[in-house]
């Protein structure tokens, strides 16, 4: 079918899907670009500073992630760049909260402490040894939370903060189609489809990566398996 303005409602939905995932990845990218150094600084050097950055992390966080980024995509006004500069200030407290649990814990392990010892700066050591050894949990919230910035920008667009028409975002789409409701169940129902299986997709993206990356899964499978070999 097509829209009120007799555009092609699967041609919009197709391009759509363009800038949808576009807010996603450039949104998580700079949320990494932000997060991750903060979580290693904040977890490697035990001062005032590390003390300062957590604090910051826990504001964001103490808000929820959707009212936050609506207040900052009011303010700032609907475009496609304003929401992603929204929904990165209010993703990367995520992955600066990971990174620093983790390299708090790698602190502890006798390989980082005996390459300390040998002289190693703290910049290699943070470069060389803390960054791969937390780089799994690392991908696998990025999966995650691109399902969830995705969400939330389809929020956004819904309540007319996203990006201006004619640009075919997913979020504004429904918001359009509502008036059209229940006649035009269609116009509605593609985007929200859409959403929902790249949402979907994503979470379980994010599931499979973790069982593939994460040791302790890859351990515990091992010993299910040859327990259940034993017994047979």
């Amino acid at each position: 079918g097509t829209d009120r303005m007799g555009s092609d409602i699967y041609s919009r939905l197709l391009f759509g899907a363009r800038i949808t995932l576009l807010i996603g990845v450039i949104a998580v990218g700079a949320s990494l670009v932000i997060g991750v150094p903060v979580g290693l600084v904040a977890g490697y050097y035990h001062s005032w500073v590390s003390d300062l950055l957590m604090r910051v992390s826990d504001v964001f966080l103490a808000v929820p992630q959707v009212v936050l980024a609506i207040a900052i995509a009011q303010t700032l006004g609907p475009s496609l760049p304003n929401v992603i500069l929204a929904l990165s200030v209010t993703y990367w407290p995520w992955f600066a909260r990971l990174v620093y649990a983790e390299t708090r814990a790698l602190q502890k392990e006798v390989f980082i402490e005996s390459t300390a010892a040998l002289g190693a700066s703290p910049l290699r050591l943070i470069a060389l040894h803390v960054l791969p050894n937390v780089a799994s949990p690392i991908i696998v919230r990025a999966s995650i939370g691109m399902g969830f910035t995705i969400l939330t920008a389809a929020a956004l667009g819904f309540l007319g903060l996203g990006p201006p028409p004619p640009t075919p975002e997913w979020g504004r789409t429904i918001a359009e189609s509502r008036e059209f409701l229940p006649a035009a169940w269609w116009y509605a129902a593609a985007p929200g489809l859409a959403i929902f299986l790249t949402v979907m997709g994503f979470n379980l993206l994010g599931d499979g990566l973790r069982d593939v990356l994460d040791p302790r899964i890859r351990r515990a499978r091992a010993g299910t398996r040859g327990a259940a070999g034993d017994s047979g």
